[in-house]
């Protein structure tokens, strides 16, 4: 299978129902058949023998698969482990890290709220104190980000966490100027990139960062339970699966690769995600598809709706948030109100959520997405 199409067309490739308006690619993903069909290749070859398999077949498998994607990552495959989300990914390095009482853990009004909960049990463990930048919403450009991040660094500051793609706004952060500024004042880096894999192109170890977890589930298409560490190399002794088993202490890569008994097919299956990424036209041409889409999509709906995305183009890619129109900022009508009602009369699967005070509607645009779905939502919106 080639295609250099997107859009409705491509959608049988997906299993989605056809009834369904799924505008929420982004929140976990959608395998692809032929994706979902390797995997299920791997799991038959481990049930026709399942000690073959995870002695023998199993280990040079998951060094095949993490070369590949090592490889999409600019990284090197020994610098990266496989981990079964980007949450498993913070709660790796968090729970490994040493942090003493009045250790600083600094986040924002942004980050996803899995990884604010994480920082809040591991600081009450240990005596680590959460600072969260206030982030203003919307945005318009960098600037106040890297003037509130910068604002709350001191002497005190251990670990900034930062994400590159933001999970409630969808907005791309500006990462080099910020991990230069966690850098200067001694912290280090932790990049919850949950979203950026097969979203934007990444170089990881250009990065700069220390650590940085993404997920492979989402925008790459691969199964759910796929995702990545990536641990700088001078920092890789001080870090652990959150399972401790046979080889503890054995270096990080085999700490990570076996944490027991588990079904690895969605990791294996990475491999089947990269080739149909490559079949759909490859990583520039998908995201150029989506992210226009994205775009157009967001200013059609700001426009219809009399409101405002949040944020300008170059700080979003296949992702966006537009503001719903005023008569839904009313306190009492919740987001999942709207989102029930959008679900039950509509079909439409989109998030809503209320930041900075305002009722938002966070779009997804996929390979198999169009700009008609948008227009149902907003006719949608306008009947509530």
């Amino acid at each position: 299978m080639e295609t250099t199409s997107f859009g409705r067309a491509i959608r049988p490739l997906w299993p989605l129902d056809e009834d369904v308006v799924f505008l929420n690619h982004g929140s976990y993903g959608a395998a692809p058949r032929a994706v979902l069909v390797a995997q299920q290749h791997w799991r038959d070859r481990l049930e026709a023998n399942p000690v073959n398999f995870m002695k023998r077949v199993l280990p040079e498998a998951l060094e095949q698969a993490k070369a590949r994607l090592a490889a999409f990552l600019a990284a090197s495959p020994s610098d990266l482990a496989f981990v079964d989300n980007a949450t498993s990914g913070v709660n790796a390095v968090l729970r490994s890290l040493d942090f003493r009482p009045g250790d600083e853990i600094l986040i924002n009004s942004h980050t996803y709220n899995a990884v604010r909960q994480t920082v809040r049990h591991v600081a009450a463990r240990t005596g680590a104190v959460p600072v969260e930048a206030d982030i203003p919403f919307p945005l318009s450009g960098p600037q106040p980000i890297l003037e509130a991040i910068s604002a709350r660094l001191g002497a005190r500051t251990r670990l900034v966490i930062l994400d590159h793609i933001t999970s409630p706004t969808a907005t791309i952060m500006p990462l080099a100027p910020l991990i230069d500024a966690a850098k200067a004042a001694g912290a280090a880096v932790l990049v919850d990139g949950a979203h950026a894999p097969g979203m934007l192109p990444l170089d990881l170890p250009a990065i700069g960062a220390d650590y940085y977890t993404g997920n492979c589930h989402k925008w790459l298409c691969a199964p759910k339970g796929c995702a990545f560490l990536w641990v700088d190399p001078a920092r890789q002794a001080g870090i652990h699966s959150l399972t401790i088993s046979h080889y503890y202490e054995k270096g990080f890569g085999a700490e990570f690769a076996w944490t027991g008994t588990r079904d690895p097919s969605a990791w294996l299956a990475v491999t089947a995600a990269l080739d149909f990424l490559d079949e759909l036209g490859g990583l520039e041409a998908v995201t150029a598809y989506t992210h226009r889409l994205a775009h157009e999509a967001a200013a059609m709906l700001a426009a219809a709706w009399g409101t405002e995305v949040g944020g300008p183009p170059d700080m979003r890619g296949s992702m966006a948030s537009i503001r719903l129109p005023d008569r839904y900022a009313d306190p009492s009508l919740t987001a999942q109100m709207v989102m029930d009602r959008l679900w039950s009369e509509h079909r439409i699967e989109i998030p809503i959520l209320r930041f900075a005070g305002q009722p938002w509607a966070r779009i997804s645009a996929a390979p198999y997405s169009e700009m008609a779905e948008y227009a149902m939502l907003n006719q949608a919106i306008g009947e509530g």
